[in-house]
């Protein structure tokens, strides 16, 4: 993005009340429906944060999958859209399952849609790994696991860590392109997808990595009118194929006894799926569909999407708080230079170290 388009539209606020408001999950009938505070993540109506209402819907969780995974090597998982301007939507595998129902009378199907479902998978495989994720957990659409998958897209993914217009704090190009910079960063270097498959298979899912990650140079090489170095190429492939010495978990080289869960280092059935994580190498871990979570929060990782860093798997969220403070007033990270840190250690923006209601700065007491 440009820090000037930036600049030039990071005045404009988000309109996420109006008609239709999501009522808040937390205080169920007695709020009217979410009212969004002028600068807290927040409702006014009653306090609760704005992951309590999940307002929104699918078409613009769509649109925040498709901008965090452009440019990065997830970017297959997304798609352009058409006259968006380089825009790109995340391209979410949805997965239906149709059951006859024995009866005496004319034959019936129950028809069960899951909001979400691993990418790639045949429905055998993608089944197996939905009857190993708690029941109340599956995004079976219209349940509360379908609700509590969007609640943590918004919780484990805020919109305003990855794109400056949906920052109110930033106050000025530098602080805008510290972000753009942050942001590359973590696209480029930390940022992933999970895969499924069964244990043994981590050396096809390399491979097949290999080749995605070969044609998108070759089709950037295209689009830019560039003849990349012939050598260099391949040079890169080559030392990309070669398989890893003492390759140990999750590979094709060898038949293992038994694979071990890089989460809880318990026995992983080789007959049933497990996650891999490109960052951590297909050939040195794996995990149970359960043990798939954030090292921080303990929350599993929405749509399989974590920021490998230090060795952890981490959500969007906590990922970020590792590297830039976070203002406990409007939950957006923190870029400028000088900011408020309290005695515990919470950080805010100056101008957000003040009262709920009146709004006067802490550092004077005030009636509430």
């Amino acid at each position: 993005m440009d820090v000037s388009a930036a600049m030039a539209k990071i005045s404009v606020k988000q309109s996420a009340g109006g008609p239709g408001a999501a009522a808040c999950l937390m205080c169920k009938e007695s709020c009217s429906g979410f009212q969004p505070h002028s600068w807290r993540k927040a409702c006014v109506a009653c306090g609760s944060s704005t992951v309590a209402h999940a307002p929104g819907g699918d078409l613009e969780d769509d649109h925040l999958m498709g901008r965090l995974l452009s440019d990065s090597p997830c970017s297959h998982l997304t798609a352009k859209v058409k006259g968006g301007g380089g825009l790109r939507m995340y391209k979410r595998n949805r997965m239906i399952v149709t059951n006859p129902v024995v009866s005496r009378k004319d034959p019936t199907f129950n028809t069960t849609t899951y909001d979400w479902a691993p990418a790639g998978l045949n429905q055998k495989l993608a089944m197996q790994y939905m009857e190993l994720i708690p029941e109340n957990q599956r995004p079976v659409s219209g349940t509360d696991g379908a609700l509590e998958r969007r609640r943590q897209l918004l919780s484990q993914l805020p919109a305003y860590d990855q794109d400056p217009m949906r920052c109110q704090s930033l106050a000025s190009e530098e602080e805008i392109s510290s972000m753009l910079l942050f942001v590359k960063h973590y696209k480029q270097e930390v940022l992933g997808v999970g895969e499924v498959a069964l244990p043994g298979e981590g050396g096809a899912l390399r491979d097949a990595a290999i080749q995605r990650t070969a044609k998108e140079a070759k089709d950037r090489s295209n689009s830019e009118k560039k003849d990349a170095p012939e050598q260099q190429n391949h040079s890169m492939t080559d030392s990309s194929i070669s398989p890893p010495t003492g390759s140990t978990n999750g590979t094709d080289n060898s038949v293992k006894a038994e694979y071990r869960c890089t989460g809880c280092h318990g026995e992983v059935d080789k007959e049933r799926p497990a996650v891999y994580a490109e960052r951590a190498g297909y050939h040195d871990a794996l995990w149970h569909p359960t043990c798939f979570v954030c090292s921080e929060c303990g929350q599993g990782l929405v749509d399989l999407v974590y920021f490998w860093s230090n060795q952890k798997l981490m959500c969007g969220r906590h990922y970020c708080e590792t590297v830039r403070p976070r203002c406990l007033g409007c939950d957006e990270l923190i870029f400028c230079q000088s900011f408020h840190t309290a005695k515990d250690g919470q950080t805010w923006h100056h101008h957000h170290y003040c009262c709920w209601k009146c709004g006067q700065s802490l550092e004077t007491p005030c009636q509430h």
